[in-house]
């Protein structure tokens, strides 16, 4: 009888990774577990990411994964961000959080609507050095995402920019950020259009940073655009299409949530395994107990359910079809799953876990926001429930 090795014909499971996935995968553990695990704590308490580690997120290539070759990326696939992102979130999600707007948002933002000249000039920077945000959310436009006031003038072979941005993540450390404004207030959602804006650029400034619950190591911040001058040029994209980049980029953007959800729950599964194996009462180690015991499978359980989730809609996506509705299941139930498991984990380990000293509460702390940002878990439920009654 033929192997699965043998006989290329036979179906894989979702988890089933080429050797070279394996390798990446591998590799993306180790720099989290041995370069940015001694310094989470620290980070998380200055609520600044190390720069060092994000040049060594450059060098490793993990910053330019889908990138084509010869713009300085990896020439890798969609899947293979997730890897990415799922491995960093089991030791950071901070880590994660900057990794997957880069990858799978502002990457991949350029990647599919950007002009041939637009990503000559801007996609080597992006794998090589510099980090990008997605400026989308505003004051008054959250879940009503197309609310946005910002808005665009059209001067000669310039746009003006005024307004303000909200919630802006890696907007501390961004050289380019992908910045939606509307051309036409009258015509709603059919004036949004994309801009690529240079942090360097006359009128733009980065404004307050938040002091956050969780993922505090990942910048969140305001921008401000007072009559900022962007080029014609940096128009991505068609004029008054942005909600369309706008919406099919967030699609994607929602696996990868996913991804980081499964790994920080990954990450808190790991711990309690781990402290339970330790720690010991009543002469013998908590994990001899059934009633943690139970608490451990049903934990796995849930882990891997989402992770599954998660996988297949990489999958899906990385062979071109729809996705919406999977993407959409998979970031609304790894959010909940990593939340459950963070706080189950936190009970395993008693009291302690309830301290800064051990990593459980602030894995805790960083699966809140996995419930919110890139769609709520209410606008997920839309999503759903629109695709399977249509």
């Amino acid at each position: 009888m033929s192997t699965v090795a043998e006989d290329v014909s036979a179906p894989l499971p979702l988890t089933f990774l080429s050797e070279e996935e394996k390798m990446f995968q591998s590799m993306v553990r180790k720099f989290a577990r041995e370069r940015i695990g001694p310094h989470v704590r620290q980070m998380d308490d200055e609520g600044v990411f190390r720069k060092d580690l994000l040049q060594e997120m450059f060098a490793l290539g993990l910053m330019g994964i889908e990138i084509p070759e010869e713009h300085g990326g990896q020439g890798g696939s969609f899947f293979q961000a997730i890897l990415a992102i799922e491995a960093l979130a089991a030791v950071d999600p901070s880590a994660a959080v900057i990794a997957d707007v880069q990858n799978t948002i502002a990457n991949n933002i350029l990647l599919r609507w950007g002009k041939e000249v637009q990503k000559r000039q801007y996609l080597s920077k992006l794998a090589g050095n510099t980090v990008a945000s997605f400026a989308l959310s505003e004051a008054g436009s959250g879940s009503d995402a197309f609310a946005l006031a910002t808005q665009a003038v059209r001067d000669g072979d310039f746009f003006r920019i005024t307004g303000r941005k909200l919630w802006i993540t890696n907007a501390a450390e961004a050289g380019i950020f992908f910045l939606f404004a509307t051309i036409d207030p009258q015509a709603g959602h059919r004036g949004i259009t994309c801009f690529i804006v240079e942090k360097g650029f006359p009128g733009f400034q980065v404004g307050k940073k938040e002091d956050k619950l969780g993922i505090r190591a990942s910048s969140t911040c305001e921008l401000i655009l007072d009559d900022c001058r962007v080029p014609a040029q940096n128009v991505l994209g068609e004029l008054g299409k942005g909600y369309r980049i706008a919406i099919e980029t967030l699609n994607e953007g929602r696996i990868a949530i996913g991804a980081q959800m499964v790994g920080l729950a990954q990450g808190a599964l790991d711990h309690a395994v781990s402290y339970a194996k330790q720690r010991r009462q009543f002469g013998k180690r908590i994990a001899d107990f059934q009633g943690v015991q139970f608490d451990l499978a049903e934990m796995a359980t849930e882990v891997e359910a989402a992770r599954l989730l998660v996988y297949n809609g990489a999958r899906m996506r990385d062979c071109g079809m729809p996705f919406v509705t999977e993407a959409a299941m998979a970031k609304y139930f790894a959010s909940q799953i990593a939340e459950t498991v963070a706080s189950r984990a936190i009970e395993i380990f008693g009291g302690v876990g309830f301290t800064k000293d051990y990593p459980v509460e602030k894995l805790y702390r960083d699966a809140k926001i996995g419930r919110i940002y890139e769609g709520t878990s209410n606008m997920q439920k839309l999503t759903i429930a629109k695709q399977i009654l249509a």
